[in-house]
């Protein structure tokens, strides 16, 4: 039997309800702490000291529940359980609302430039006041893991050089702790419960409902700034930049929706995320492949049917007890590296943030396993063509994890089985129980983008 791309006809997928926000439980809060105890324990940490900024905040977020904003702050969790916050200005208030239980430090250093410098102290006396001491081994968790084969990664900081003297003066030893919640295979943060799966799926839902509502607003004299408007909703915080893009991009270096018109057989870019997912769509402003620019007209047969099975394959391997190498493999065997020339790992985790980790990689071992939540995100070019894409987000849930979210939000649990149904009858792809589809969009197409009734599909031959 083999796979055959189509393009062809198919309903719009619009299956849930209006939702709100879903906050994250005390229960889920507790967890998360304890998570990061017991590997705190396992590395044999005194002290995790975790950086915060708006930018680089969410391994702070995930155990105090907050962003600092336009701030700076580090949170110091003591392996006893305690907990001091050092926050500046601003965000001294905070510590009241924090979801971890805290002691507050104030430490004017984190505030924004030349506001007033009260309680004014050098760096390690703060670290000493919060109970940081010479016989201490510190963990400092900043946003990345380093995994050069030619550095020591476990001396590799990644926040402030004040704030790592600051450390350097005051512990015994420090070291690089940002895999206690990231490592791929060992990480806190890369498997969810029920809660934060639900928690996260508003986000992944939003930024699918922002792409989809742009590509039904698509048509030749609209103008960036019009679609980009369309963009972003509900007054969330997106998780990357924002992109609409119409013609040749990076024009100038301007990175943003500026006034330019769409034009028939322009090539076209679209992206929104939030917390929980990134949805992205990639292809031309043409309705039919007769009106695509002279020598790509073939870009449906060339590019866009060839990546479509990739996702396809993508789709129906991905799984419980699956290897990132095996999946990675699979990606090479139906799109190759050499051909398509696609570069970063084919496939990686998110959170808060859009890229979390990745364990998908040439010979990983790392397994996929239940609560994990996942990018399809496969770039391929070639030279003188558009570009071409479909980037979802997808959560893996064994038979336990499932029962919980039905339990917890049944109308969720409607919505996952109704997008399921979808990619099965819809788009022909065998997508397996354990696979939820986090927005309506998953899989869904629309190469031209002008066409908005016909999208990619995939039959099987015999």
């Amino acid at each position: 039997m083999t796979r055959k791309i189509i393009w062809e006809e198919a309903p719009v997928p619009r299956f849930h309800q209006q939702r709100q926000p879903v906050f994250l439980s005390d229960q889920t809060m507790e967890e998360r702490r304890e998570k990061i105890l017991t590997r705190m324990a396992e590395h044999q940490l005194d002290c995790l000291a975790v950086y915060g900024d708006l930018e680089h905040g969410s391994n702070f977020e995930y155990l105090t529940g907050f962003l600092t904003r336009f701030e700076e702050a580090m949170l110091l969790l003591f392996r006893t359980g305690k907990a001091v916050l050092l926050l500046g200005n601003e965000n001294a208030k905070m510590v009241r609302h924090s979801r971890i239980l805290a002691d507050m430090l104030h430490v004017p250093f984190f505030s924004l430039p030349n506001q007033p410098m009260e309680d004014d102290k050098r760096i390690c006396d703060y670290f000493a006041q919060a109970g940081i001491t010479a016989e201490m081994k510190v963990g400092v968790a900043g946003w990345k893991i380093f995994t050069s084969k030619t550095e020591d990664n476990r001396m590799l900081f990644d926040v402030p050089s004040f704030l790592v003297e600051g450390l350097r003066q005051t512990a015994g030893s420090i070291v690089n702790a940002t895999g206690l919640f990231l490592d791929p295979r060992t990480g806190a943060r890369i498997t969810n419960n029920a809660n934060e799966l639900i928690h996260y799926e508003y986000g992944a839902s939003l930024a699918s409902d922002c792409v989809l509502r742009a590509m039904e607003a698509l048509a030749p004299g609209k103008t960036e700034l019009e679609i980009g408007s369309l963009m972003n909703a509900e007054g969330q915080r997106p998780s990357v930049m924002t992109i609409f893009s119409a013609g040749e991009r990076f024009e100038k270096a301007n990175l943003y929706p500026c006034g330019r018109e769409i034009q028939l057989g322009d090539k076209l870019s679209l992206t929104s995320g939030y917390k929980g997912g990134l949805s992205s769509r990639s292809g031309y402003a043409v309705s039919e492949p007769s009106q695509l620019p002279e020598g790509c007209r073939d870009y449906l047969e060339k590019l866009a049917m060839p990546y479509y099975a990739a996702v396809v394959e993508w789709l129906e391997t991905v799984g419980i007890g699956v290897r990132g190498g095996e999946l990675y493999d699979r990606i090479e065997a139906v799109l190759p590296r050499e051909q398509y020339h696609w570069f970063l790992n084919p496939g990686h985790l998110g959170a808060d943030e859009e890229w979390l980790c990745s364990p998908v990689m040439p010979h990983s071992t790392i397994p996929f396993v239940s609560g994990m939540l996942l990018q399809i995100d496969i770039i391929p070019s070639i030279e003188g063509y558009g570009g071409t894409g479909a980037e979802s987000t997808v959560a893996l849930a064994d038979e336990e994890l499932r029962r919980q979210i039905e339990k917890e939000d049944p109308v969720l649990w409607d919505t996952l089985n109704r997008r399921r149904a979808y990619i099965r009858e819809e788009l022909g792809i065998a997508i397996g129980e354990e696979v939820l589809p986090m927005s309506d969009t998953v899989a869904y197409y629309r190469p031209l983008m002008l066409n908005k009734r016909k999208i990619l599909k995939s039959v099987s031959e015999r």
